[in-house]
């Protein structure tokens, strides 16, 4: 069963990188041990997750979608991961159409197929109140101390928790040292990711990401979209350019905070598992 049946590839979107899976290649589930032993860099693939795709129960859908961070916890969606499998799916043939949808935790998503490398995504409704801020106001603005100082955010549910920081001083930050203590901040009780962001010129924000479970990024798909939110709600336009540190993102915002997504993903490699590699995973538990 070793090497055949564990066939991968590794796709990235403005460096943002995902191992793809697909559950019939796997012969056991993918435990945390076995997540963080895979994406380890050194001694693993190395990669910002996985993507793990599986057959839908509903015909409606295309596939199921699970998203596991490299520290070997599940996110419930992520935009540039989302974005590369359903290129991946497109190419594959696993789906004859431009236009399709699939299941992931938070949801079903829409993907409309631009080009060969590229998507725009239906991100579903963001909202500014949500569990995973449950103290929040209803328009979802807070105040938090952290690293001695005090933060003003907006909280961005879009199918996993945003924290929205604006700031001018947004190249000098420090976002490894800042990030873990507004990550696993008190009022986040599913920690939140975290995106700081400031206007360049009309519709065109530069923003930099720390993610949950990840650490800095150089991109991330809904933390573009929890910034862009953020600013369309402090009076920024509807369709706004997000420049990352990995390249740029198209986000647009519909009635009701419906979000769309725009942006490219290209495969790196593809290849199997080796017989050391799979020896050990087989027994992790």
């Amino acid at each position: 069963m070793i090497g055949a049946r564990m066939r991968f590839e590794k796709w990235q979107a403005l460096g943002n990188d995902y191992l793809i899976f697909e559950s019939g290649e796997l012969p056991w589930a993918l435990t945390g041990a076995r997540i963080r032993r895979i994406c380890d860099p050194h001694r693993g693939l190395g990669s910002d997750g996985i993507l793990l795709l599986s057959p839908s129960e509903d015909p409606a859908y295309v596939a199921a979608l699970r998203i596991f961070n490299p520290d070997g916890s599940e996110a419930e969606l992520s935009g540039n991961g989302s974005r590369q499998a359903m290129i991946y799916l497109r190419r594959r043939g696993h789906v004859d159409r431009d236009e399709f949808a699939i299941l992931t935790a938070a949801g079903p998503i829409g993907a409309r197929i631009t080009g060969v490398s590229s998507a725009a995504i239906a991100m579903g409704r963001a909202a500014t109140h949500s569990k995973d801020f449950p103290s929040g106001a209803p328009d979802g603005r807070g105040q938090l101390d952290a690293d001695g100082r005090s933060w003003s955010f907006q909280h961005v549910s879009i199918g996993n928790p945003q924290c929205a920081i604006a700031c001018e001083e947004l190249e000098a930050l420090d976002l490894p040292h800042l990030g873990p203590g507004i990550e696993h901040h008190p009022l986040f009780p599913n920690r939140t990711n975290v995106s700081w962001y400031r206007e360049l010129e009309p519709g065109v924000i530069r923003a930099r990401i720390f993610e949950r479970g990840v650490g800095e990024t150089l991109s991330s798909g809904t933390g573009a979209c929890g910034a862009a939110i953020a600013h369309h709600l402090a009076g920024g336009p509807r369709e706004i350019l997000v420049v990352l540190d990995g390249g740029e993102l198209e986000v647009e915002i519909g009635d009701e905070l419906a979000v769309t997504l725009a942006g490219w993903a290209l495969a790196v490699c593809a290849g199997t598992l080796s017989e050391d590699l799979s020896k050990e995973l087989d027994e992790t538990q």
